[in-house]
């Protein structure tokens, strides 16, 4: 069910998208409240679901985690004990940071992590193609990152 958000919401919703750690105080001054009614916003949004949690995104490259690759993954068999079994698998990787159902040639396609190409070979020999319900696994090397964010387009549900 689509929870309905009005200006004032969206521009809370933004500041947090850009810094979740900025007080209640500061984000109320910005969209023009007092804090007690932006505190409320801010926990009804929470209690619907609209705010899922907070976290802080970490630099890869300062961690030694900057080789990234998507996966398409066609399964032998798509059924739905294979389909099942196979999201089970791939969501307890700590390496895939997303996981997606898509149309088209393949069943899915893997966002993955990892320090470098040697790690992401062993990464792939030992999961994903050690699988027997996997056919194929075609990796595609991201070779620089144009635009990454977690925020979302709110413009496209606010009114106008």
């Amino acid at each position: 069910m689509t929870t309905t958000i009005d200006d004032i919401d969206a521009k809370i919703l933004n500041i947090l998208q850009e810094d979740a750690s900025i007080s209640v105080a500061d984000i109320a001054a910005k969209v023009g409240l007092s804090s007690s009614p932006c505190w409320r916003r801010i926990k009804r949004m929470e209690e619907d679901g609209v705010i899922v949690r907070n976290v802080t995104i970490l630099n890869r490259e300062k961690l030694g985690l900057g080789f990234e690759v998507y996966v398409a993954v066609k399964l032998e068999r798509p059924t739905r004990e294979n389909l099942k079994v196979f999201e089970k698998f791939v969501s307890a990787l700590p390496e895939v940071l997303e996981c997606a159902t898509v149309t088209g040639a393949v069943d899915y396609v893997l966002r993955v992590i990892t320090t470098d190409m040697n790690t992401y070979d062993d990464f792939l020999r030992d999961n994903i193609l050690s699988l027997d319900l996997v056919q194929t696994a075609l990796s595609r090397i991201v070779i620089r990152s144009v635009k990454d964010t977690t925020a979302l387009p709110l413009g496209l549900i606010t009114p106008k």
